[in-house]
């Protein structure tokens, strides 16, 4: 039976920053527009943190009972590492999504009714990543699905609760962090790629092979401060979102220099650090500076 220790560490605390930080990029873009909406923001952010905790636990399930799992360099398997059962895991994954899904109909309540269509796609999205009879992580797509939906629907859907309103702000602060967020997985696919071709588990960076997959990530890194530049056009102190490209350069060494396998782990880590420095930057940079 898993310890207490053992499911907080399965529910893969290193990731939350990839739902924290949308919300705080969402919040800036509507400060911009002096639309902040605080009460609001705290429900988003407990929507996000909910879902991806649900997602995780999803994940863990999904790819223990396909023995995907079985060897893996990283964080705590609760279902591949037997510490737990199947259907514990699952219900632990029911029970985060519910959650979310009862905060994000509130929400919706609160704003407007098709948010409710959105957060619909966000659960099937959550669920057959690695769910189903054909989940689309096992076929390259989760880094398209992590940029939509912890990067595009989280940001944006933030901003537009808040502000009842998009921007082109809120669509490069939505670009930025869906790059970071594909970033952050990508690092974990580029380590797994030994593991995952043995177990068939085909993800974008095994089709891209080793090479591709680092300048992949590199790219995606980047991407975030070419919008910090373009957001001066809302306010020269959108430059502040520089001020994490030191968390940025530090967890793209390993990458650069050919890490692999337990030393890509301090990447994941790095990637996510740089994101939410990023985020708050740039979001109080846009709060003050409008």
């Amino acid at each position: 039976m898993a310890t207490a220790a053992q499911w907080i560490e399965g529910a893969r605390p290193r990731t939350l920053p990839n739902a924290i930080a949308p919300v705080i990029a969402g919040t800036g873009a509507a400060a911009a527009y002096d639309a902040v909406n605080w009460p609001k923001a705290v429900l988003a952010l407990l929507v996000s943190l909910a879902l991806i905790i649900g997602v995780n636990f999803a994940n863990d399930y999904s790819d223990g009972i396909r023995g995907t799992d079985e060897v893996r360099v990283g964080p705590v398997r609760l279902v591949g590492q037997k510490l737990a059962a199947p259907k514990q895991v699952r219900t632990a994954a029911f029970i985060s999504m519910g959650i979310g899904a009862a905060l994000g109909l509130l929400l919706a309540l609160l704003t407007a009714w098709w948010l409710v269509l959105v957060g619909a796609a966000c659960l099937a999205g959550a669920w057959f990543y690695t769910g189903g009879n054909k989940p689309y992580g096992y076929r390259g797509l989760g880094e398209v699905s992590v940029f939509v939906f912890f990067g595009l629907v989280a940001v944006l859907g933030t901003e537009y609760v808040q502000a009842e309103r998009l921007s082109w702000v809120g669509l490069g602060m939505a670009v930025a962090v869906g790059s970071f967020s594909c970033a952050v997985l990508v690092a974990n696919n580029l380590r797994d790629i030994p593991t995952d071709t043995e177990s068939g588990k085909v993800t974008l960076a095994v089709k891209l092979g080793d090479p591709r997959t680092r300048a992949l990530y590199l790219a995606l890194v980047a991407a975030p401060f070419v919008i910090s530049i373009a957001l001066i056009a809302k306010t020269p102190w959108a430059l502040a979102g520089l001020v994490a490209v030191p968390f940025a350069v530090r967890a793209a060494a390993p990458v650069r220099t050919g890490g692999s396998g337990p030393k890509l782990i301090p990447t994941l880590r790095d990637t996510g650090l740089a994101m939410l420095v990023w985020a708050l930057a740039t979001a109080l940079a846009l709060g003050f500076g409008s």
